[in-house]
């Protein structure tokens, strides 16, 4: 029986991690599309779509799935159009919530993300119910480089987080390709996003259990809250 339940915890842990990676390589994919839909399919011209490949191949994503996302960028392929989505939320504790993404089939994915905020004890509000708790934010990751940061710090830079071995650029939309152009190949990701007008205080770990289950979603590419995780 010992080793009959051993088993069954290598096949249990092999099917989290199997998922887990299902989800990563989404997660890349939509990256790519979003940078070749922004600026074409060559990684010479398009530094997004060179960084979002530099990033995939350091996740193991096969070179098979990069191209189909390349492809699927271009409008090639019988996968259907992603559409952008933006929900909003409260959490278990009243924290507001902001749920960003993408999806090719709207009704799974909001029916997915209704059912983690149930779990959580969280609930999906109407349109405009949060949203006026937070403005619309470009968020450039980068290398730590001081150098750099001094150089983002010139051009309109509103905030900076730092992040294990990273710098967070919180600049508005307007400014963002302006900044993106100047730092270059420095630039490790970026999107337009949303930062909370206040924050409220730490995040309960209610909120963060909420915050991770969402993340975790393969359609979402951002959740954003009033509170600090």
């Amino acid at each position: 029986m010992a080793g009959h339940s051993h088993f069954k915890n290598i096949k249990r842990k092999k099917e989290a991690e199997d998922k887990k990676r299902a989800v990563l390589f989404s997660k890349m994919a939509r990256l790519l599309i979003s940078a070749v839909r922004e600026k074409g399919d060559d990684p010479q011209s398009n530094p997004a779509l060179r960084m979002a490949i530099l990033r995939a191949k350091e996740a193991d994503m096969p070179k098979e799935n990069i191209n189909r996302a390349i492809k699927r960028g271009m409008g090639v392929g019988e996968e259907g159009k992603l559409e952008p989505f933006l929900f909003e939320a409260y959490g278990p504790d009243q924290s507001a919530f902001l749920i960003q993404g993408s999806t090719d089939n709207r009704n799974r994915d909001l029916n997915e993300i209704k059912e983690i905020l149930k779990k959580h004890g969280g609930k999906l509000v109407k349109p405009g119910a949060v949203k006026w708790l937070f403005q619309p934010q470009g968020i450039i990751e980068t290398e730590k480089n001081e150098e750099m940061l001094t150089k983002a710090i010139e051009h309109n830079v509103e905030d900076v987080e730092e992040k294990n071995h990273s710098f967070f650029l919180y600049v508005s939309p307007q400014a963002t390709e302006n900044l993106k152009n100047v730092l270059g190949e420095k630039i490790s990701s970026f999107t337009l996003g949303w930062r909370a007008n206040d924050i409220i205080g730490p995040a309960s770990k209610s909120d963060k259990k909420l915050f991770d289950d969402l993340d975790s979603l393969s359609s979402v590419e951002g959740v954003y809250l009033n509170t600090k995780i």
